[in-house]
């Protein structure tokens, strides 16, 4: 036991110096904001972040997507606030066979509303994230065979993927320039995720098009829902270094309140973007009193520590989209790990593949059985078991220019280590699912012929610059020789002619899409 306490520690401490050593690098590169959800479609070769930066790359809370990445949003402009909207809603019927398998119909879903606006050179952004998921999905969740995680009517919640609570984001930030390329960020509010994990399932775009959630949940992205958080970060063109503050405690079963909390759990995470197509983050977090204690003990600290690849690649009309990770949970006497590998593949915005795989360590209380004894030869060690879990389906989304209505199929085959046979019935058990589905359509960018031909919406978002010096472009720009343009008595510089005659289509959008750098 004092082996595999200290191994966490020392590997938390390992982390900790590693984000303070990063802290200080200086990267070349462009810049970016926070604030924002997904970004619109943009190809793979573009040059992120102008000014306060791109949408591109924002995401859940403070996390970061490729800069090649879409946007599934509704977007307005109202004097010199951006307002966005963003919802993913399911109407589904869940079917898992075997000893531990149910049936449910339900609605999974949420709802998220932004509103941004410059504020002299930085940036002010404001939050609101819901899901009535209380009310559309009965009991202690929906059935999802081998999920774990919370509580429900005194007991652990087992086989089945909890409800999202009510209030699933109230935040706010400010985002300002501190010198030579580098910004610094605050954010926070009394519903919010800390800088720790990858982005949040629901808002990561290998997985958008699939309702489950996925086994591996409380190993990677447990925390996007936290009830007090406070985020401090740095970050350069390609880089972030950023640490929390937080309220690690994971929610009552009571879904409509706000469990605040003490803010005595802290993480660090640092993210790296090498190239537009790829994202890399790493991160570890130590939780106070994160878990019930098994059969009225104290409440359990939990130890975590993630690392994420996730991939974009954009081009004719499709959108490739794929993440690979691995988790840790380590507690006083014991650590499980996780590894998950997702991917989907949208064509013109009608037609979604997707695909999961997850392979996780779960001990006896996790999935809420008797101890394994110890002779067993299927366990990682006498109270864990490795399970895991494949997954696939197909959507098929209506043509639309605000809105897309879709229909699809999940099916899932969940297996088990023998010791378990007696609790699931099987070794290997299935499942099958189908929905009808509601979200956004995909944001075009002016230009861009094979989503506007799905039924895309412009969007128009240019690099610009008050000073031609700032811009950030290919190999071989003069800054002498930069095109401009007039615009409201300011002169705007840009990369190329192209780049000025897609400003001048709507200048007011672009310039709230991305501000100029000074």
């Amino acid at each position: 036991m004092h082996s595999v306490r200290f191994r966490w520690r020392l590997a938390y401490a390992v982390a900790l110096v590693l984000f303070g050593t990063l802290a200080p690098a200086r990267a070349q590169g462009t810049q970016v904001q926070a604030g924002q959800e997904h970004a619109a479609p943009q190809p793979d070769t573009a040059v992120a972040g102008v000014g306060m930066g791109a949408l591109t790359r924002d995401a859940s809370g403070t996390s970061w997507l490729p800069d090649a990445s879409p946007m599934y949003a509704v977007h307005r402009q109202h004097g010199p606030w951006t307002l966005m909207f963003h919802e993913n809603a399911y109407l589904q019927f869940l079917h898992d066979a075997g000893r531990r398998g149910d049936d449910q119909g339900g609605s999974i879903n949420w709802a998220m509303g932004m509103a941004a606006r410059n504020v002299g050179r930085g940036h002010v952004g404001l939050r609101g994230m819901i899901s009535v998921e209380p009310w559309t999905i009965r009991g202690c969740g929906y059935p999802n065979l081998l999920a774990s995680g919370e509580e429900c009517r005194g007991d652990v919640i087992h086989d089945r993927q909890h409800q999202h609570d009510f209030a699933m984001e109230l935040s706010a930030e400010y985002d300002g320039p501190l010198g030579g390329g580098t910004r610094w960020q605050l954010f926070g509010g009394p519903a919010a995720e800390p800088a720790l994990g990858p982005v949040a399932y629901p808002h990561r775009i290998s997985a958008m098009p699939n309702p489950i959630a996925p086994i591996a949940h409380h190993w990677f992205d447990s925390t996007h829902v936290s009830f007090g958080v406070i985020t401090a970060g740095v970050y350069g063109g390609r880089w972030k270094i950023e640490s929390s503050a937080f309220n690690g405690r994971e929610p009552d079963e009571r879904r409509k309140n706000l469990d605040l909390g003490p803010l005595d759990s802290v993480a660090g995470r640092a993210w790296l973007l090498p190239t537009p197509r790829l994202a890399l983050q790493v991160s570890a977090g130590h939780l106070r009193e994160a878990e019930a204690g098994e059969g009225g003990e104290p409440r359990r600290d939990v130890t975590k520590a993630t690392a994420t690849a996730t991939y974009h690649r954009l081009g004719g009309g499709r959108v490739w989209a794929s993440t690979l990770g691995w988790g840790v949970n380590a507690e006083l006497d014991h650590a499980t790990h996780a590894v998950l590998a997702e991917t989907s593949v949208t064509r013109d915005d009608r037609d979604s593949w997707f695909g999961r795989v997850e392979v996780v360590g779960k001990t006896a209380h996790d999935l809420d059985i008797a101890p394994a004894v110890a002779s067993c030869t299927n366990c990682v060690d006498p109270g864990t078991f490795t399970v895991s879990k494949l997954q696939g389906g197909y959507t098929h989304y209506l043509d639309s220019r605000a809105f897309k209505a879709g229909v699809g199929l999940v099916v899932s085959a969940g297996f088990v280590p023998g010791r378990l046979r007696p609790a699931y019935g099987r070794t290997v058990n299935t499942g099958i699912g189908v929905f009808l589905t509601m979200r956004p359509a995909v944001m075009a960018m002016v230009g861009d012929a094979a989503q506007a031909a799905a039924g895309g919406r412009a969007m128009v978002m240019v690099q610009t610059a008050l000073d031609p010096v700032k811009l950030t472009c290919r190999a071989g720009f003069d800054p002498a020789a930069a095109p401009s343009t007039i615009y409201e008595g300011n002169t705007y510089y840009f990369c190329s002619a192209a780049d000025r005659d897609t400003f001048l289509t709507d200048p007011k959008m672009s310039l709230s899409m991305m501000p100029p750098k000074q």
